[in-house]
């Protein structure tokens, strides 16, 4: 990075949809922490003078009511931004911690994932590497007590447990753990540490040569992730590589230059950013690349974006390898984060990312915010999920790699095989479990009762999904569900068995395996998956052009 650029991060964020449902990008930046100036001088026309700053002092010292002067200008900045793209943003303070740890990936916590299940806080499994499973704390453990006070039956929300069990790294925390099978009440007391966000959801062989692994997010520690995951695989056997970047809604510059920088030899472009204000900036592949020969599959969807579409683009425009699914989100701006003595902090776009054929793959948003996110809606109503023929595709913004395929810019990155989104076996009936989070409260409380057994007869997630058989479960989750408020709709069971089945018997992988538990199972239904390692195994692509293409194997 230039020399100049020291005291701010250069990141692609998370899709800005995502952050406000998470509360997130709430206000904005002003030119100075503090209003300043002189009251009335806006009024009085005095020649050359900060406007804004003069506004706000003026409404704040003369406006007939009291007013918070902090929240004025705080609103008077989102209204700012408002008008430039829907990914600059400002950060308060007392969100920017919340924010940049699922970046940073990690936060200062006791190290447990929790669900919350009939007024019981329950243990789904202590994170690795944290100060619970140091102490022995598992899966399926009820957390009772914290400092003393019973939690049990007291209708304790989410918040609330994050609020006691969360704190600064060195503090402590007691905690009264029952566990079942044990008559007694266990109290811990637990030194709160780094807890760590792993980026990589999954790593796992699909096939004897193929491996599998699955990158939620762009974050600090993503690369290093991959590399333990890509090393687990190769000690497997791996030769041929699905990599998984769908939903995945970006995350910092770097950590897709890094990865990208193992699939492609040196020299070879990764991606290029330039602004108005900022000089062109090149980002090449070095020599370090460890997987730079070898079948590599990029899976992608409308939910990819970003940094995803960074690494899409890479392996796209130097036909190193084949990208499959749907259109991604079409996100190319490049922000860069300032922050200020109050804490708080900005996010402004100070330039565009283009792929190695030139390619700005950012969306049009000139129709303002609301447009821009309801972009992905229109695509549902005009096929495009369903039909590659749908796809908006502009022969003026085309532009060809090195073999001479042609790709294009406008909007996210085509895929070069097209996967229609799989609605098969979605009901109404299935809407409404979902929506009561019904198979993961049966798939826990099952695992719950059974774990000690299941542990037993299947000693790893491939013998789980192998061996296990759900279907002798339906009758019982049926049941369980009308109880819970679902009735019985024989059409809807028959038109999703198959789905609630695999959901039932992924979660209960999850609960017993961590995730490569749940993705051996879900991902065995899979089309996109089942395409990869059909085009992997044959060492040939056909495009949704139907063009022929050959990448560097």
């Amino acid at each position: 990075m230039n020399s100049n650029r020291s005291r701010v991060t250069i990141f692609l964020p998370f899709l800005l949809g995502a952050a406000i449902a998470a509360g997130v990008f709430i206000g904005y930046f002003l030119s100075g922490s503090s209003l300043g100036g002189h009251a009335g001088s806006a009024a009085r026309g005095l020649g050359k003078s900060d406007k804004l700053k003069d506004v706000l002092n003026y409404i704040v010292e003369e406006y007939v009511d009291t007013i918070n002067s902090k929240q004025l200008e705080e609103d008077a900045i989102v209204s700012l931004l408002q008008q430039l793209d829907p990914h600059s943003a400002y950060i308060p303070a007392k969100d920017l911690q919340g924010v940049s740890e699922q970046l940073e990936g990690n936060f200062d916590g006791i190290g447990v994932e929790f669900n919350i299940q009939r007024d019981t806080i329950m243990v789904v499994a202590a994170i690795t590497g944290g100060p619970s499973e140091s102490l022995g704390i598992q899966s399926g453990d009820r957390i009772v007590r914290i400092e003393g006070k019973s939690i049990a039956g007291v209708g304790v929300k989410n918040e609330d447990v994050i609020k006691q069990l969360r704190g600064k790294r060195g503090t402590k925390v007691k905690v009264g753990i029952f566990r079942p099978g044990v008559r007694k009440i266990t109290d811990y007391i637990i030194t709160r540490g780094q807890i760590p966000i792993y980026s990589v959801d999954a790593s796992y062989m699909v096939s004897p040569e193929i491996g599998y692994i699955k990158i939620s997010r762009f974050a600090a520690t993503t690369y290093d992730e991959y590399l333990k995951a890509f090393n687990k695989l190769s000690m497997n056997g791996m030769k041929k590589l699905i990599l998984d970047l769908r939903d995945n809604p970006g995350g910092y510059l770097n950590a897709a230059v890094d990865l990208c920088d193992e699939f492609l030899p040196k020299g070879k472009k990764i991606v290029y950013t330039q602004g108005k204000a900022r000089n062109r900036e090149d980002f090449n592949a070095t020599a370090k690349g460890g997987f730079e020969i070898g079948g590599l599959v990029v899976l992608i969807d409308e939910g990819s974006a970003s940094a995803s579409e960074i690494v899409s683009g890479a392996v796209q425009d130097n036909d190193r390898g084949w990208v499959i699914g749907r259109r991604s989100f079409g996100k190319g701006l490049v922000q860069e984060e300032v922050r200020f003595d109050d804490g708080s902090a900005m996010r402004l776009t100070i330039a565009r990312y283009y792929t190695p054929t030139g390619r700005s793959i950012q969306k049009s948003y000139k129709d303002g915010t609301d447009a821009y996110y309801h972009e992905l809606g229109e695509r549902y109503s005009r096929g495009e999920m369903a039909n590659p023929d749908s796809m908006k595709r502009m022969d003026s913004i085309s532009f060809k790699t090195p073999s001479g395929r042609i790709v294009y810019g406008g909007g996210g990155i085509m895929p070069d095989v097209f996967i229609p989104i799989d609605t098969a076996g979605y009901s109404v009936y299935l809407s409404e479990i979902a929506a009561k989070g019904l198979i993961n409260r049966f798939s826990f409380e099952y695992i719950d009762a059974h774990r000690a057994a299941l542990k037993k007869n299947y000693h790893s997630a491939e013998a789980f999904a192998q061996g296990f058989t759900v279907s002798n479960l339906l009758p019982s989750f049926i049941a369980f569900a009308d109880k819970n408020g679902v009735k019985v709709d024989p059409r809807g069971v028959a038109v999703s068995s198959e789905i609630i089945r695999s959901q039932i018997q992924a979660l209960m992988g999850r609960a017993l395996y961590g995730n490569d538990g749940f993705y051996t199972i879900i991902n065995s239904r899979d089309k996109t998956i089942k395409k990869a390692i059909e085009l992997l195994n044959s060492n040939k692509l056909v495009s949704s052009s139907g063009k022929g293409i050959s990448p560097a194997l």
